[in-house]
């Protein structure tokens, strides 16, 4: 966080007043509209203002009280900006213009279609990460680098200026293994089973994994179900070196802190980025001290990757900007095409994840399979498996309790190891005829566990119950939704009843 230089000074001051509003990461200020520094200042809605407190400053954006919320003499803050200033209800905060944002002529160039250097890049970084960029200019960066708006260089220069711009860790062991998956696919819960299979054979790896914006479950949110996840780096340092391997919030460690700012507003715009993914995805392994990556890519026609020739590009993105890295990475490819276990929501994804962990997978075997494969390709990267022999390593140390004992020990490390809950409420969904199934929509059917509660509320989502190519009859359950109201539940089934076509089952008539 900025500190507020001791030769500043500001004539206007208003006293704090908590109002409790969340704007998730946003750092917004409030202020009545016939507020004196308003009207001295010419502050308007939407303006930029910097707020100081006890030589500490963020630069908010301005929203504008018309009624008796606030007092003319009074200010108020979104939960994100009270945090930063660590501020308390009554304290004096000083309201100022901005300072000017020094890289924003070279946002405007980007827009304008020019290639940016490693100094501008750099420049933008770190005005990101300073908290000088509003939420408008964030988007406008994000749809400046969409579709192939960054080369192959700027893209690598990125990624540097991200790893660069927060914490760093290094490593005393010569291999230190990460997974990631680029996304898109309900369910595809392999982390945690990955990190248990990979540490219980001896290979460092300290993951650290996101949380859901818009999905039914993040990483996690879903090992959060089971364990603390909100380490710092020193605690994330300790659990790796007790047990070889971790799974924490990556947001705790600040880890390319500018990803998870940036990723804010990338994904409720939708944007798919070659550049900006990449850019993402290795600037948090590179600062986590990563030296061996395998890359899971679901493919798949309502996946993020949705082609042959759109994962050809991005494998193809992934790998030159890993080796201006140092980072040795490989891409396993994988089907897109449905979801992946049961359970699309934290605790649901959780129970799959010690389903196969404990050796109880039935009807987990696309999970269990997927997450052997990744962490067997990871085991070869990583030296500890001959080619051809990672998968089959990966399924032995999962078979005899090997992973399982590796994951209980590093939940206790982290915090201790918890109970799954489960939801006050549910509802069976059945199918309304006799056939097929043909098919999934992935991104509706997601949003359909989301609007159940996911993953706001742990215990809310959607269980599923079939599979493509599987004969149903009239009745018989498509999926479970789980709620911790009844509203939601609802709301839920309203959304699902009113799409065509999100489970596409072949009418046996």
């Amino acid at each position: 966080m900025p500190t507020e230089s001791p030769d500043r000074a500001s004539a206007h001051a208003l006293r704090l007043r908590r109002l409790g509003i969340d704007t998730y990461q946003e750092l917004v200020v409030y202020m009545h509209r016939d507020c004196h520094a308003c009207r001295a200042e010419g502050f308007e809605a939407r303006s930029r203002i910097r707020v100081s407190l006890g030589g500490r400053h963020v630069v908010a954006t301005l929203n504008t009280v018309l009624g008796d919320l606030l007092e003319p003499d009074e200010a108020s803050l979104s939960e994100s900006a009270w945090s930063a200033l660590g501020a308390k209800e009554g304290d004096l905060v000083r309201i100022g213009h901005a300072d000017p944002v020094q890289s924003e002529s070279r946002l405007r160039a980007k827009v304008y279609g020019e290639r940016l250097s490693w100094g501008d890049l750099r420049g933008i970084v770190d005005d990101v990460v300073g908290g000088s960029y509003s939420d408008l200019q964030l988007a406008a960066f994000a749809t400046a680098c969409a579709g192939e708006r960054l080369d192959a260089e700027e893209t690598t220069w990125l990624t540097r200026a991200m790893a660069d711009a927060g914490e760093r860790m290094a490593w005393d062991y010569p291999v230190v293994a990460d997974k990631h998956c680029v996304g898109g696919l309900p369910g595809n819960r392999t982390t945690p089973i990955v990190v248990a299979i990979v540490a219980a054979c001896g290979l460092p790896i300290p993951k650290t994994s996101s949380r859901a914006i818009t999905s039914p479950a993040g990483t996690a949110d879903a090992m959060e179900v089971l364990a603390p996840v909100d380490l710092d780096l020193r605690a994330m340092r300790r659990v790796v070196e007790r047990e070889g391997g971790c799974v924490v919030w990556g947001g705790a460690a600040r880890l390319s802190p500018a990803d998870d700012i940036l990723i804010r507003v990338e994904r409720p715009l939708g944007f798919d980025s070659n550049g900006l993914i990449v850019a993402s995805v290795l600037s948090k392994k590179a600062a986590a001290g990563s030296t061996h990556v395998v890359i899971d890519m679901p493919v798949g026609p309502s996946a993020k990757v949705r082609s042959v020739a759109a994962a050809d590009a991005l494998e193809q993105r992934f790998t030159v900007t890993a080796a201006a890295l140092g980072i040795r990475l490989l891409t396993v490819r994988t089907d897109g095409s449905q979801p992946v276990g049961r359970g699309m929501g934290p605790a649901l994804e959780a129970r799959d994840v010690l389903a196969v962990l404990q050796g109880r997978a039935e009807g987990l075997a696309d999970l269990q399979s997927r997450a052997t494969d990744l962490a067997g390709a990871l085991l070869e990267l990583g030296g500890k498996a001959p080619a051809g022999r990672g998968g089959a390593l990966a399924a032995e140390v999962l078979a005899d309790g090997r992973a399982w004992a590796k994951f209980q020990a590093i939940c206790e490390a982290q915090g201790g190891l918890r109970e799954v809950p489960g939801a006050a409420h549910s509802q069976v969904v059945p199918a309304p005829f006799a056939g097929t199934v043909r098919g999934f929509d992935n991104r509706r059917l997601a949003r359909t566990a989301k609007l159940a509660g996911a993953p706001r509320a742990k215990v809310a989502g959607l269980d599923l119950h079939v599979r493509v190519g599987v004969a149903v009859e009239r009745g018989q359950p498509l999926f479970t939704l789980h709620a911790e109201a009844p509203g939601e539940l609802r709301y839920a089934l309203e959304y699902f009843e009113s799409q065509d076509r999100i489970i596409d089952v072949a009418d046996a008539g």
